[in-house]
């Protein structure tokens, strides 16, 4: 039986964003290494994108004047 990983490309695809996007991430630990080259196993990128922070953790920029 042959296991499929994800390269970065596989990732981005899967998330439906850039791979500059994803090479921004810090990505989980890969599942596997061939050289440079890091694949992960699909049940680790749903988990690890499962466990990611919703859209504007952090906060943002602070406002000027405090709302209110």
């Amino acid at each position: 039986m042959t296991i499929k990983y994800l390269s970065v490309t596989d990732v981005s695809k899967r998330l439906g964003i850039s791979t500059a996007a994803v090479s921004a991430y810090k990505l989980p630990q890969p599942d596997a290494l061939i050289g440079r080259t890091r694949g992960w196993l699909p049940d680790t990128i749903a988990q690890w994108n499962a466990q990611r922070p919703g859209r504007g953790v952090g906060g943002g920029r602070p406002r000027k004047h405090p709302a209110e």
